[in-house]
């Protein structure tokens, strides 16, 4: 995608996406990017991106592994983590998947050759921050954290709310990339009142999910037929320096 120039399609009815947020402290927009440019991030999602494995470890914390490390763990041992980790899932929070750091590695000018690092830039570009700073009413936003998730297949991320250590998030975004997807694929984003389910999407192309946080949700395990990865990128609209 290095012929194409990062924009927002230029239909977007953003004053009446602010009244739906401000209604309902969450919206579903649909037709994010123009076609093509939604199709070129798609590309590089699902066919040129280095991948890396994390999961909750016991004490709760992030267990991290670039690609070379997961894949140099002897077959026995990552059976054992995985196991571990779903076995914690039953009765608190845990969480694995795929996951590519887009803001640390375009600070520490990681894999240049990544095509995507352009859209970490997008992201906290003047158009970007404008639109979601409008939709959800938060005009203290200076940034959006941003990381790419492939959700593959047994991946999960379970009950919780999204809110910072220190109250710095003003509201989540997920950006999805999943093309052709079978709502029985699992990998839905459900939110919660109490232990019932409020409302719920199945994994979408070229949309973009904002929601005020803190706010319960979850997204649902990837079935073991899944035939394919949900791509999404994902992160919050920060007011810390």
């Amino acid at each position: 995608m290095t012929d194409l120039t990062l924009r927002l399609n230029p239909d977007h009815d953003v004053a009446q996406y602010a009244r739906d947020y401000q209604r309902d402290g969450l919206i579903r927009i649909q037709n994010l990017f123009p076609d093509d440019i939604a199709d070129g991030i798609y590309q590089v999602l699902s066919r040129a991106t280095p991948w890396h494995l994390v999961h909750s470890d016991a004490q709760g914390a992030h267990a991290y592994y670039r690609p070379h490390e997961w894949d140099s763990k002897p077959g026995p041992e990552k059976q054992k983590l995985i196991q571990d980790t779903l076995i914690r899932a039953r009765d608190g929070f845990a969480y694995l998947y795929f996951c590519y750091p887009m803001i640390d590695a375009l600070l520490e000018k990681r894999d240049p050759d990544w095509q995507l690092h352009a859209l970490t830039e997008f992201m906290n570009s003047d158009e970007m921050l404008d639109f979601t700073r409008t939709v959800t009413g938060e005009p203290s936003v200076i940034k959006h954290d941003a990381q790419a998730t492939q959700y593959s297949r047994g991946h999960f991320l379970n009950i919780h709310d999204d809110t910072g250590t220190k109250a710095e998030r003003r509201a989540a975004y997920v950006m999805g990339f999943s093309k052709n997807w079978r709502s029985d694929w699992g990998g839905h984003l459900l939110f919660l009142d109490g232990d019932d389910v409020e409302q719920g999407f199945a994994p979408s192309f070229n949309t973009l999910t904002l929601f005020k946080v803190p706010r319960r949700h979850v997204v649902t395990q990837v079935t073991n037929f899944a035939g394919a990865g949900r791509f999404s990128v994902t992160g919050w609209l920060r007011d810390d320096p």
